[in-house]
């Protein structure tokens, strides 16, 4: 394999494949990506056999076909640090080489036949969204998803689809969060019917895709996993099994006090009164009175 990258691009790829591969695990291929190199195209994948990343690379120059699954940490701090705007990578038996115009690096891999393989997205989208939207419901709901939770749905967020709206809902059993955001197209049926609890670590990923206002993200069901599909980066995920819990017994519904606050003066309030918090007491009060 002989490839020259846009080193810009290549990092880019690199940085959100580096937020998925395991650091430590007891497959240590898990720890590498997976850089295939065809006549018009070069891929990267990036697994950790839940979560997977197919990263097509639009700057690169195929100088040669070929394959090289190489430790990702190692070769995205390479990237990282050099100065150059193209790289050179060479890779044959093993061996991935990374040529600057002043550095050279020899970096060893593992057989690329060895690597677990990570979904493409085929068919038509079972619902689309656009990317803006999504990353706005992301934000307003993941912090309230479950860290390491023995109750395994609660370690992800909850995808309702009704008509052209998408409704996300997390809790980590103290705290519940529920966002709506606007679908670009009606769900189909099979989206519709279904419940769907999408890992934490997943959203989080979904949250970092790189792209503009108007780019918009491809959603497909297939058994237990779901497929995301934004420009040049295929997401694919296992759902989280289990019951999410009924958070619409939760959700007050015959409260008798409303406020309505404006949401910049009001978070700049909490973020000063919370600096004279403590770790074991972290809550702030609010006193409402006239006007």
């Amino acid at each position: 394999m002989k490839v020259q990258f846009n080193r810009e691009g290549l990092n880019q790829a690199l940085a959100l494949l580096t937020t998925i591969v395991p650091e430590r695990t007891p497959k240590p291929i898990l720890r590498c990506v997976k850089i295939d190199a065809a006549k018009d195209s070069v891929r990267i994948y990036g697994t950790d056999l839940e979560v997977g990343v197919n990263y097509l690379i639009l700057a690169a120059d195929v100088q040669k076909e070929g394959q090289v699954v190489v430790p990702a940490g190692r070769l995205a701090a390479v990237v990282r640090e050099s100065a150059d705007e193209t790289l050179l990578l060479e890779a044959s038996e093993g061996l991935c080489e990374v040529k600057g115009a002043d550095s050279h690096f020899s970096i060893y891999g593992q057989e690329p036949s060895q690597y677990p393989s990570v979904p493409t997205f085929t068919g038509s989208p079972d619902v689309e969204v656009l990317l803006d939207n999504l990353r706005v419901g992301i934000q307003q709901c993941l912090f309230a998803t479950a860290r390491e939770s023995t109750r395994y749905a609660i370690n992800g967020v909850l995808w309702e689809m009704k008509g052209k709206k998408l409704t996300l809902i997390a809790t980590d059993g103290r705290r519940l969060a529920r966002s709506r955001v606007n679908l670009a197209s009606n769900p189909s049926e099979k989206a519709a019917a279904s419940k769907i609890i999408v890992p934490a670590k997943t959203m989080a990923l979904l949250e970092k895709l790189a792209g503009s206002d108007k780019d918009k993200v491809a959603v497909r069901l297939v058994d237990s996993q779901v497929v995301f599909a934004c420009g040049n980066v295929v997401v694919s995920s296992n759902l989280v099994e289990g019951n999410f819990p009924k958070y619409e017994d939760i959700i007050p519904t015959d409260y008798q006090k409303k406020l309505t606050l404006p949401t910049d003066v009001a978070l700049s309030a909490v973020r000063r009164a919370a600096l004279l918090t403590s770790e074991e007491s972290r809550g702030i009060k609010l006193a409402v009175s006239k006007n």
